[in-house]
């Protein structure tokens, strides 16, 4: 079975090879005619200065106009002289009636030619004639008398052989010449497949088409979204899952960031140039963890590598699991209220001083019933009421007065309940990180109102404030202006906030001073928007 040569450099280096020397072996036989042709025309040039010169001879003159006793063999002795000197196969001479007074072969002397004197017309005539002598380069003049008057012509011939042997004599050199060329084109090949082996990493050919049949299945098949960004801003590789988690068209691979990113968090995630490490990115429908690794290769920055993991599920989890949470502070901060109480109460009625202990638990019930009948009658849907009554044990156990504004009005069933329980229970915990720690009174407002159009949450809080060139910033995933025991929400509540009500159609806009007051209107969803609630 015939060996098949897997090496690349290999493959490279003989095809090199192979189309080299079939174009010296063309380049030299063109050459080789070239030069043929060359050669005819020298020796044709040759035989024509030979035939003038023997036009030029008076003897030959003299006796081809006057003619005489001795001249037929003068003419042919001539003849036969100035061939032998000059290496020509003949030299003919011919009167204008055609008839050859000299030739190498005796018995034509005296004939007549075939052909008519092509001399006659006062020009030299080369060509190649296969006479009765052999293939020739042959030359034909004019042959006047003393008295210029034209009286037949000369013909001179050079056998082909020695124009063929002068070739053969010539391309021995000009062969080792194209031996030379092929040689250093040879080397040229070699360095090229070399090269071209260093660059591909000494991959083999069908190494290389294994390896991109398994990068395309490994790509496309793994769950983690993979987008790779060269330095001109073109997604050069976008794998199925980053099309779904991204929301791209199947076009995108290929296209511009800017063309199929629209502005915001997706498209700057995927212009940076900076690394990053686990930072959360969220879309309209999507919690993703985004990494992002630049790429330089010998130095040059060949673009970065973005690639995303989808939390989605992950994170509705957590935000379950912090609203348990959230509610078990509740209960305990409630417990531990209660308990204090209790022990308040029970001490007093230890001392013997039981009108005391009735004055203090009329005046907790009277507190808590306030605030309790003011929530119920302001806010009628229990699971917000369940948040605020949670939120105000919270506040209690921290210092902070929780109040409802006045103007408060919320009804049993409002429209989009998930939502608002979402953002009211992040804009209060935001409210609360920002007051804890600052001097007293220390206030959070809430306002719940809504209305045909929809409802508007208000959060208000008497901390310092936001200082104006944190504006921009407090919505961006993981900012937050609090550091140790008061970071309790790693800067994800606003931007949580902010996802939600981007993605409901709604809007928030944020005070800068003093204090905060965020206000988020929530449209009413489309299933609503053309009736009333009473």
């Amino acid at each position: 079975m015939r060996r098949r040569i897997r090496r690349l450099s290999s493959q490279i280096l003989l095809a090199q090879t192979v189309i080299l020397t079939a174009s010296t072996a063309v380049g030299f036989g063109l050459f080789a005619a070239t030069a043929r042709e060359h050669l005819d025309e020298d020796y044709q040039a040759r035989a024509a200065a030979i035939a003038q010169a023997f036009a030029q001879i008076p003897t030959i003159q003299e006796c081809m106009s006057v003619g005489g006793p001795d001249c037929a063999a003068q003419v042919q002795d001539l003849a036969s002289t100035t061939a032998k000197a000059t290496g020509a196969s003949y030299v003919v001479v011919i009167d204008l009636n055609r008839v050859r007074h000299s030739h190498p072969n005796p018995a034509l002397i005296g004939q007549r030619v075939s052909e008519p004197l092509v001399a006659a017309d006062g020009h030299v005539h080369l060509r190649v004639d296969p006479g009765a002598t052999g293939v020739n380069a042959n030359a034909r003049v004019p042959l006047y008398s003393p008295q210029k008057k034209l009286i037949g012509e000369v013909s001179a011939g050079i056998k082909e052989d020695s124009v063929s042997q002068a070739l053969l004599e010539q391309l021995p050199s000009y062969a080792v010449w194209f031996a030379v060329m092929l040689g250093i084109g040879a080397l040229a090949s070699y360095g090229l497949a070399s090269l071209i082996k260093r660059r591909t990493f000494g991959l083999e050919l069908d190494e290389i088409v294994r390896l991109l049949q398994e990068r395309e299945a490994t790509l496309h098949g793994i769950r983690e979204g993979v987008v790779a960004v060269d330095p001109a801003g073109r997604m050069s590789v976008v794998n199925d899952e980053a099309l779904r988690l991204l929301g791209l068209p199947p076009a995108a691979s290929g296209a511009a960031v800017a063309d199929v990113v629209p502005e915001g968090p997706v498209r700057e995630a995927l212009s940076g140039t900076e690394i990053v490490t686990d930072q959360i990115l969220v879309t309209d429908d999507r919690w993703l963890v985004l990494n992002r690794i630049p790429v330089r290769l010998g130095g040059r920055a060949h673009g970065v590598v973005v690639t995303l993991q989808d939390r989605t599920v992950v994170e509705g989890l957590a935000r379950e699991l912090d609203g348990a949470r959230s509610l078990t502070d509740s209960m305990r901060a409630q417990q531990h209220e209660f308990s204090n109480r209790m022990h308040a109460i029970a001490g007093l009625l230890e001392l013997s001083r039981p009108e005391e202990a009735l004055d203090y638990v009329n005046e907790i019930r009277g507190t808590s019933a306030t605030f309790d009948q003011t929530l119920r009658t302001q806010v009628r849907a229990p699971q917000l009421v369940g948040l605020m009554l949670g939120k105000a044990a919270e506040a209690n156990e921290l210092g902070i007065d929780l109040v409802v504004s006045p103007d408060t009005d919320l009804g049993e069933t409002p429209d989009r309940i998930q939502a608002l329980t979402t953002i009211l229970g992040n804009l209060i915990d935001n409210a609360f990180d920002a007051v804890t720690g600052a001097p007293g009174p220390r206030r959070v407002t809430v306002s719940l109102t809504e209305s045909a159009q929809g409802v508007v949450v208000t959060v208000s809080d008497s901390g310092p404030g936001i200082a104006p060139d944190a504006l921009a910033e407090i919505f961006r995933n993981g900012y937050t202006t609090k550091r140790g025991p008061l970071s309790r929400h790693s800067g994800l509540g606003l931007s949580l906030v902010q996802s939600t009500v981007v993605k409901l159609g709604g809007s928030i806009t944020v005070s800068d001073g003093p204090g905060a007051t965020f206000t988020v209107v929530l449209p009413r969803s489309t299933a609503l928007a053309g009736s009333e609630r009473p």
